[in-house]
């Protein structure tokens, strides 16, 4: 990622990113600077005589750590968004002397998330990494519970999850990081197009607010090139409903490559390694999501990465020196450096690093701004008449 650290000055004077409509309208979404608040409840010198276990732990020699993360569905090898987050811990923890150890949850709901915080926390925890859309309740459970904990919430804010009007609060010993996932959805769509793919796909996990930004961005991109070059762009769209690799997953990827579908974006975890196998067996190509997927598959030819590592890492260099921002909400993108596509080892044939450039500065200056989650139920509903959508409904 080009430079992490603007997101340091972020918090002290927070540029969100606001979310108009590219094919329609949308909403701003405003800044939140509060102060940072909560002193650490431990911070100095880094500690010594740490080591990794078996696990990929990173303990003290007692066994003991500060840090917890607890795994979305998934895994932490999950070659995507539980990696890319635990990476970031583990990154921060190995240059600064600092301790971690990651709890898997015994299922994917809030009694087990609750579960695996409280024994991260009962075991020592001082800080608690919770990464997706799925921890919004479970944070808002604990966190008042625990004040002398924090607690870093990726892609979320805490509320509790009372529909169809949630109460939402981040205490101050909390911080939600959310990205512009539509923005680089965006740059992923638009630059197949503009490289001469016609025949899109989009699958994706659960149909969770990031991973519907990253849908309907794609959608949007797409249906700029299209605008651009005088073209029609077809597009089949689908969530799976989970994170994981399936064998049905597989065999939807390969029914599309079969029909004609020359790149799918690959959106939800493990999702993607269902999508790469079906292009191994028929020569198509795959966009990687989250974290750069280039080395897990040849036929992946560009990533929509966000900041995970980075955002992660900046949380806890917060935290150790006294200015944890709790009670904040952060949206991080484009003008915060926080998401890209991986130039260097993409494999465009007509998209440019110069193309690139002006289009992520559109992004970042705000001249292009796109519809999000909120505002389209369906990615039918977008309103981008040179895509033409087979949405296919869960």
């Amino acid at each position: 990622m080009k430079n992490f650290n603007k997101i340091t000055a972020l918090l002290l004077s927070v540029g969100m990113i606001g979310s108009l409509a590219a094919c329609g309208s949308g909403d701003a979404t405003q800044p939140s600077t509060p102060p940072a608040s909560g002193a650490p409840a431990a911070s100095g010198e880094p500690s010594t005589g740490v080591t990794e276990d078996s696990a990929g732990n990173i303990l003290a020699a007692d066994g003991s750590f500060e840090i917890a993360m607890i795994t979305d569905k998934g895994d932490i090898n999950d070659k995507s968004f539980n990696q890319g987050t635990w990476e970031g811990i583990k990154n921060y923890c190995s240059e600064n002397g600092k301790t971690c150890k990651y709890y898997k949850p015994a299922a994917a709901t809030t009694d087990d998330y609750v579960t695996s915080m409280e024994q991260a926390i009962k075991d020592g925890a001082k800080v608690v990494v919770t990464p997706g859309f799925l921890f919004e309740e479970p944070v808002y459970k604990v966190q008042d519970q625990y004040p002398d904990v924090k607690f870093i919430l990726i892609d979320g804010n805490p509320n509790d999850a009372v529909q169809p009007n949630p109460t939402y609060k981040t205490a101050d010993n909390t911080v939600g990081v959310l990205f512009s996932e539509e923005q680089v959805g965006y740059l992923a769509g638009y630059a197949a197009v503009k490289d001469g793919y016609t025949n899109l796909g989009f699958m994706g996990g659960m149909a969770v607010p990031a991973v519907v930004r990253y849908g309907y961005g794609f959608v949007q991109g797409a249906d700029a090139a299209a605008a651009e070059l005088g073209e029609t762009v077809n597009m089949n769209y689908y969530y799976t409903g989970d994170f994981a690799a399936t064998p049905e997953a597989q065999t939807m990827a390969a029914g599309w490559y079969t029909s004609g579908t020359e790149v799918i974006f690959g959106c939800g975890g493990s999702v993607g390694n269902s999508v790469m196998a079906a292009a191994e067996a028929s020569s198509g190509k795959v966009i990687g999501v989250d974290v750069d997927q280039s080395a897990e598959s040849d036929t992946v030819i560009s990533s929509a990465m966000k900041g995970l590592s980075s955002a992660v890492e900046q949380m806890l260099d917060h935290y150790y020196n006294d200015s944890f921002p709790g009670g904040q909400n952060l949206t991080l993108g484009a003008a915060d450096n926080a998401v890209e596509l991986p130039m260097a080892t993409s494999k465009w044939n007509n998209f440019t690093q110069e193309d690139y450039d002006a289009l992520f500065g559109k992004l970042a200056s705000g001249e292009i701004t796109l519809k999000k989650d909120a505002d389209a139920e369906v990615p039918t509903d977008l309103g981008c008449a040179n895509v033409t959508l087979n949405y296919i409904a869960e």
